[in-house]
């Protein structure tokens, strides 16, 4: 694999990198670079963005297996000297949809190793930074004194701020602890990434996805709100009420759907990068989006997951890819 051209550094990331330990159909668990803020780094650099990983890596084996993935996409780290504490692993079951389930074991690892003083430097020290994102077991309580901090300079410093909620409530006691910290988080986003299970979670069993989905969205301040809904599409909504839905217009064969939403809101963002370079910077924030923009943010996203899907474990596609597909199978996008 040859690593992709990238422009200058546009997105800083921060969260998880850990190993997956996928179990087979014979029951052997097969290990797999992943973590949903790693899978979406490295699927952000191999689609051309110029992407900065915060958290540190371990030095054990699979920390250097995953630093190799981030160099083979191109991304930087602001860590480069790896660090003592061992990689975060997750064992990953997968039922007969291919739908995974995963339970975690985080205590006293590397990617945790971080503190909101040293990622708000890192990011200062890029001039060209757009954009900030993160989510998932970032926004465990436990971590939320290091994360809040640094999300709330991020948004001050006039950089926009992406939160994918993404949640596991295997790797919590306290689940209102969890919802209360993964919703401070979401106060600070101008785009919010969840899915029809993440709603749940949350507490926001409504009568359907979409209607839980606006209730969430007018909880916080931001103008967008990106919902998956598995084999049934995804969605992109604006808090004035108006929504847009995206599905593939023929079946996508599944291997399994580890990393499918990382790989979306991967698509999603490189999409969004290419716009927000055409806006002003005094409306960079409000992100006036059309209905030509939605429809392009929609098509690449939805597009760059089902490439995922098609695959074993969370392999991003790269860009060549995800062009390929928008020509030969663009989804469906209509407005809801």
């Amino acid at each position: 694999m040859s690593t992709p051209e990238l422009g200058p550094i546009a997105v800083a990331t921060a969260g998880e990198a850990l190993i997956d330990l996928i179990e087979d159909a014979e029951g052997r668990l097969r290990p797999c670079a992943g973590g949903a803020v790693y899978n979406l780094t490295r699927a952000l650099g191999l689609q051309g963005v110029g992407t900065l990983y915060l958290n540190p890596l371990s030095r054990d084996r699979f920390g250097r297996s995953l630093a190799t993935g981030l160099a083979q996409a191109g991304v930087a780290l602001a860590r480069p000297e790896p660090v003592h504490q061992p990689t975060s692993l997750a064992v990953v079951g997968l039922d007969a949809q291919g739908k995974a389930s995963y339970s975690f074991y985080r205590d006293g690892v590397a990617d945790r190793a971080v503190d909101a003083a040293g990622m708000t430097a890192a990011c200062a020290a890029v001039p060209t930074l757009r954009l900030v994102v993160t989510g998932c077991l970032a926004l465990v309580p436990e971590d939320s004194a290091q994360l809040l901090p640094w999300l709330q300079a991020q948004r001050a410093a006039g950089r926009l701020v992406v939160v994918d909620a993404n949640l596991r409530p295997a790797v919590v006691p306290d689940m209102a602890a969890y919802q209360a910290s993964v919703m401070a988080a979401l106060q600070t986003a101008h785009v919010i990434k969840v899915s029809d299970d993440d709603l749940v979670t949350l507490g926001l069993d409504g009568a359907d996805a979409l209607n839980s989905a606006r209730e969430l969205l007018q909880r916080t301040d931001a103008p967008w709100l990106a919902l998956t809904l598995g084999a049934q599409g995804a969605m992109l909504l604006h808090r004035d009420g108006r929504a847009w839905h995206a599905s593939e217009t023929s079946p996508v064969p599944v291997a399994d759907t580890v990393g499918a939403g990382d790989c979306f809101l991967a698509g999603l963002l490189v999409a969004l990068l290419r716009r927000i370079a055409l806006l002003g910077a005094a409306q960079a924030h409000s992100l006036p989006l059309d209905e030509e923009d939605v429809r392009h943010l929609l098509a690449h996203a939805v597009a760059s997951a089902s490439l995922c899907v098609m695959e074993t474990g969370c392999v991003p596609p790269d860009a060549a890819r995800v062009a390929a597909r928008l020509s030969e199978a663009p989804p469906r996008v209509l407005a809801r």
